[in-house]
């Protein structure tokens, strides 16, 4: 008899707003099947990143059948894991851990759920020259997945210099030489002035970090904007990208995307994503209006 019940979690620190439980358990409902998500925030446990292994270790021990993990802990599980799945291993990120016979197998769904959420979003869109503002964990991911869809170049850009270089270091290794390159955000104006798109991919948006990540006077018609920031739904720059004209992807479909990757690695079963970004519509504007 197919399995009918699942224990799952989500690891990370601050992670007391995540619509993940919501987004997971009301699919998981709609296709009846007994489905529990649990958060596990370090920040309330009082424990440091470094203790994902005991987490995952713990969870394991417990029942659970998978664990998705955030910020600040997706690097750091990897040497807690018996295995990776190949875009984890590329990625050097993990966001998604599925127990499998006692072992525990990381994969990253944040890859395919940005490239899927971009090619239901703006299916048209140049990928000739691309700009990423954000090279942290998010960025990785997204940069990973915007070079699959078959942009030419992707200009990584990061308030941190070095961290650019080395994300730009890692994709042409993977991708080949000139497909990626670094810059600093002195040099943002003049990559924007020349590209077709641009990928946001810092924190900058979000409820707890409001602001546009840029100056909105770099905007133009003809650019294409994709933001990973999903709470809220219109952040400032969507908002921003949206009055200039440019054609908008905002953060809620690789929100829905990724969970609903998850959904089906933990599972087995096909979840149905129109009907998450339904939800997800829903979640985010209600949790909106909680805090106005």
């Amino acid at each position: 008899m197919a399995k009918d019940s699942f224990l799952v979690g989500l690891i990370g620190s601050g992670i007391g707003p995540s619509l993940s439980p919501a987004l997971h358990e009301r699919e998981a409902d709609r296709q009846g099947l007994r489905y529990v998500y649990r958060l596990i925030d370090i920040d309330v446990l009082g424990r440091p990143p470094q203790a994902v292994g005991d987490l995952v270790r713990a969870a394991r021990d417990l029942g659970f059948d998978g664990l998705n993990i955030t910020h600040p802990c997706k690097q750091l599980v990897i040497e807690h894991l018996d295995a990776l799945a190949p875009q984890a291993e590329a990625l050097g990120a993990v966001n998604t851990v599925v127990f499998e016979n006692g072992r525990a197998v990381g994969h990253n769904t944040d890859v395919t759920g940005f490239a899927a959420s971009f090619a239901r979003g703006l299916p048209d869109a140049s990928l000739e020259r691309v700009v990423q503002v954000g090279a942290g964990g998010a960025g990785a991911a997204v940069a990973h997945a915007t070079l699959n869809l078959g942009a030419g170049v992707v200009t990584v850009v990061d308030a941190v210099v070095e961290r650019a270089v080395s994300l730009a270091g890692q994709l042409n290794r993977h991708f080949g030489q000139g497909r990626a390159a670094a810059g600093s955000l002195d040099e943002l104006a003049g990559l924007m002035a020349s590209a077709d798109g641009v990928v946001h991919a810092t924190p900058t948006g979000m409820a707890a970090h409001p602001g546009v990540p840029f100056p909105a006077g770099l905007l133009r018609g003809g650019l294409w904007v994709a933001e990973v920031v999903y709470r809220p739904l219109e952040t400032e720059l969507v908002r921003a990208a949206r009055g200039c004209g440019c054609a908008v992807l905002d953060g809620g479909g690789m929100a829905v995307f990724q969970a609903a990757d998850a959904f089906r690695l933990f599972t087995g079963c096909e979840p149905d994503a129109s009907r998450m970004l339904g939800d997800i519509g829903e979640l985010a504007g209600a949790a909106e209006s909680s805090v106005q």
